[in-house]
């Protein structure tokens, strides 16, 4: 992979998949923003790449809260900071499943990913890159056939939003499985969020943005687990692959090892 340049914002970036993103971006000589949303978790891992010669700056961001979100692109117009990559990773996969379960994980993997990318848009370079880091269980082939044709094509951002919160909403009034929803909260943010990604795609086509998921694999991290088969290098490689695309590269996309995948 050649060298890049410019800024990359990190979502999620203290540790796993997100710190190795924020390493192998930063040996590419990528300047690169590292967000958490735990202050000594993200300064710890920023001092780590700090200590391997990588320019690295800590920014504190939780992506479900609307002032935290404000407070970071305060700074970075102050600043004059303008971003060639944003990567969306801040995720959770929560134990169990009930209402509680369904809104905190589609606040974070959906909604925390919809709001940094809409907030972060005015501060994106010509021809730069917005990666969402979704998953497999995200394919729609996942779902019930009268439910896939909610998701594909993707309705209207409005009603796609409303349509996330409506899983949250059947969850709670234990309807979700008559309503044809999968019992997976961390499966339907993803189906969520590939959706987004489509939309996105061609709402920025005329600013020359790269718009694209990519699913990691399973891979060995605290969310990923021990038994899982990839570590972190392979994980982030095609995520930071769709980071530092060329103008002419691929948007609209799903990808997995560099290579397309379904919906």
């Amino acid at each position: 992979m050649a060298n890049a340049t410019g800024t990359a914002l990190v979502t999620g970036g203290n540790r796993g998949i997100g710190l190795e993103v924020c390493r192998q971006l930063g040996r590419l000589g990528m300047r690169v923003l590292l967000t958490a949303r735990d202050i000594a978790e993200g300064a710890k891992a920023t001092a780590a790449l700090h200590s391997e010669g990588l320019d690295v700056t800590f920014e504190p961001l939780d992506v479900t809260s609307q002032e935290s979100l404000d407070n970071l692109v305060d700074r970075l117009e102050r600043q004059g900071t303008r971003l060639a990559a944003l990567v969306n990773n801040a995720a959770i996969a929560l134990a169990g499943f009930d209402a509680n379960v369904a809104e905190r994980t589609v606040a974070v993997n959906f909604f925390g990913a919809m709001h940094v990318t809409e907030r972060l848009l005015p501060l994106m370079e010509e021809h730069g890159r917005i990666v969402m880091v979704s998953s497999g269980v995200g394919e729609l082939e996942g779902l019930s056939p009268a439910l896939r044709q909610r998701f594909d094509p993707p309705p209207p951002k409005e009603e796609l939003a409303a349509l996330l919160r409506a899983f949250v909403d059947d969850v709670r009034s234990g309807q979700y499985a008559q309503k044809g929803w999968p019992g997976s909260a961390y499966r339907v943010s993803k189906v969520g969020l590939n959706a987004l990604t489509r939309l996105l795609a061609e709402e920025v086509k005329p600013r020359h943005l790269l718009v694209n998921a990519v699913c990691p694999g399973w891979v060995k991290t605290r969310m990923g687990g021990a038994h899982a088969p990839r570590g972190v290098e392979e994980g982030a490689d095609t995520i930071v692959w769709a980071a530092t695309l060329p103008p002419d590269g691929p948007s609209g996309g799903f990808f997995r090892n560099r290579r397309s995948i379904p919906w």
